[in-house]
Order: structure tokens, then sequence, then C-alpha cells
């Protein structure tokens, strides 16, 4: 074995089926070369855990970071995060530094949580965008993590788009219903004649913009609390993905995902944390969440927070272990009080496990502590 190889072992899900494996995983280059059970081999790596491929968080909105938790029992969803709201008002008045501060802190967050890659929804047009990268590139955390940002206009009449298009992985917009219809698609055509994902926020206030999203044919929407099997099957024919922030939904009071709905219909669907307003960005809260709250089976869930989530972002290296994949991996510790004496490893994970279980993160090869 060559001096530049990394073994680590352990208890691992293999494969896009995820198979529970006990064994060792060979990484070179940055990528997954060799997979073996130790059984077999007693190979024994130097990194031991329960490994997962590491989580990707599929919708965020961190430019809000300045505002965590503020008063909204009374406020409607629309006055809370819609155009105009509360949330665009706090922004408008932040200095610019401070929100340099609070963006750069949450990126770090999340890259503490195991995250290797996140989706950002980011408002504010093409300045909102650079002060997103800026914020990214403070962070230090470009070495161990991806972003892909999510633009959207300055405003719902700007008009010429094409320097936004070029700086972002794709567009996305709030409810079709904030905007003009014409100008929306015009939107939508534009991202994919640009090679940009387009998505949107639908079936959260109600289920009155979900056909009208669907009709725009995005790569995917978020949310769909109000959505039923119709509109799952009409994305299911489109090829259009789902994401869905089930403790943000509890928070904002906009009901609960149907999400055995959405799997049962073929969909494709991954998971955000949403705003940072409302919620951390700890995917491990909301595997935890999504399992106690919904009853869905625990591989699933991971799943859904891992490999669902990478396909959703248009990323096909990432998410499996399995070789020829890039070597993004969460290693979690089994020694600690929260993880020992687990019987079953994938539901203590997704059920228990949190950040401060976290022995290693892996980035393309390259393993770093949490």
């Amino acid at each position: 074995m060559r001096e530049e190889e990394l073994v680590i072992s352990g208890k691992f899900v293999y494969g896009s089926a995820f198979h529970d494996i006990e064994g060792y995983i060979v990484i070179r280059d940055g990528e997954i070369k060799e997979i073996g059970e130790d059984s077999d081999s007693g190979v024994d790596g130097t990194i031991k855990g329960f490994i997962i491929p590491s989580p990707v968080n599929a919708h965020t909105h961190i430019g809000d970071s300045v505002s965590k938790e503020p008063d909204m029992d009374s406020i409607p969803l629309e006055e809370l995060v819609g155009p105009g709201g509360l949330k665009e008002r706090i922004l408008a008045d932040t200095p610019y530094e401070e929100l340099m501060n609070a963006m750069s802190s949450t990126i770090e967050d999340i890259a503490g949580c195991g995250v290797q890659l996140f989706g950002d929804f980011r408002e504010g047009g093409l300045s909102g965008v650079k002060a997103l990268e800026s914020a990214f590139q403070r962070s230090g955390a470009r070495s161990r993590l991806k972003m892909k940002v999510f633009g959207r206009p300055g405003s719902p009449d700007e008009g010429d788009i094409s320097a936004l298009l070029e700086a972002v992985d794709g567009i996305g917009m709030s409810s079709t219903a904030d905007y003009n219809w014409n100008k929306l698609s015009d939107l939508a055509a534009q991202a994919r004649s640009s090679g940009k994902l387009f998505a949107l926020h639908a079936g959260e206030r109600d289920a009155m913009d979900i056909e009208a999203a669907i009709e725009l044919e995005p790569d995917f929407l978020v949310h769909l609390t109000k959505a039923s099997e119709r509109h799952f099957q009409q994305m299911y024919d489109r090829d259009i993905g789902a994401v869905i922030c089930l403790r943000s939904n509890i928070v904002t009071g906009v009901g609960i995902p149907p999400l055995r709905q959405m799997l049962d219909s073929g969909l494709t669907v991954g998971v955000g944390t949403d705003n940072v307003m409302l919620n951390s960005p700890d995917i491990f809260r909301e595997m935890e969440f999504i399992s106690k709250l919904l009853r869905i089976d625990e591989r699933e869930i991971l799943k859904l927070c891992t490999w669902n989530s990478a396909r959703i972002m248009k990323e096909d290296k990432v998410g499996v272990i399995e070789e020829g994949m890039k070597a993004n991996l969460t290693v979690i510790r089994a020694d600690t009080p929260n993880m020992r004496w687990i019987r079953n490893w994938v539901r203590g994970v997704v059920r228990r496990a949190t950040r401060h279980d976290i022995g290693a993160i892996l980035y393309e090869g390259v393993p770093y502590s949490p």
C-alpha cells in the first residue's frame, strides 16, 4: 500500500442502496479506490468509526444570519420572509461588515456539522451574490466544503440578468405568487439556456402556487407542505425534484411535508434546513426530526440527506460510498457517551448523533477535525 493512501475502517453504508457493511475504505488522490470487508483482509484503518457520505444541505438562507430568533409569534409568514417583509428590512439596515461576519460564521457552522455541500438561496441580486461569495471566502471553508449559490434578481422588475447568471449556479425564487408570470417564465428560460439550475419555493403558504411552479419545469421545488399526490405525479413526469425543510415548516406553522407520499410517487427528495433566522443549519438535527416525527426508515432518511440531496444539486460524484466517488466522508465516533452501546448504528447516527460525535471529516480525501 502506497504512502499517499489513507485507510479508514468501521461500519458504513455502501452504494446507492446503502447496504450496511463493516470493512475498510482505501482513499487515494481524493477518491475512493478500494472497499473491502475486514473479515476478508484484516485491514485496519487509521481513522475508525461509523462512516457516512458527508451530508448535503439542499436548501439554506444564510443571509439572515444576523437576525436569529426574531420576535415573530404574531407575524404571518409572508410578512416575515416574503418580499418587503421583516427579513428584507433587517438585511437592508444591517451594515455590510456585520452581515459578512454573520454569514461567514454560519458557513463555519455548516462545515462543523460535516456537510460537504450546501445550496443557498440568496436575495439581493448580484450584490447579494457577491456578498455571499465574500463571506464564503472569509470563512476559510472553501477547502472543506462546496457552496452552490441560487441567486435572484434584486427586484422582480430587474431587466438584464446576464451578469447575475454568470455569477451563480442557479436561480432560486420565492413563490410564483410574488412575481409577474411572464417575467418569471422568461427568467426560467434564461436560466435553462445558460445551463443554470432553476428552483422555486412552492406549496408553503397554500396550494395555489404549485401548478404554476410545476408549469415552469424547474429542477426542484422547496417545501410543498400543501402539495397532493396529483402534484407529485406531475413533478415525477417532468423530473422535478423536491426539497423538504421540516423544522422550518414546524416553526412557521405551515404544516408537515407529506414525505411518505413524495417517496411513494418516486420523486427524488432532498433535505434542507432553510432560514438561519429560524433554525440552526445542523443537518443532524434535521435527520432526527424527520425520523422521530414522520417515522421514515432511517436508511432512507440518511439517503435523503446525502445521495438524494446531491442529485438535487446535480452533483453525481458525491453522496455515495463506492469506488470512483469522491472521498467526502463523515466519521462518527462509536466510543462517545452518546454513541456507545448503539445496537443499530444507522438508526443511531440518524436519530442520535450530533456534531459533537464527529471524529473526522474528509473532503476530497483530506481529513480535518470538526
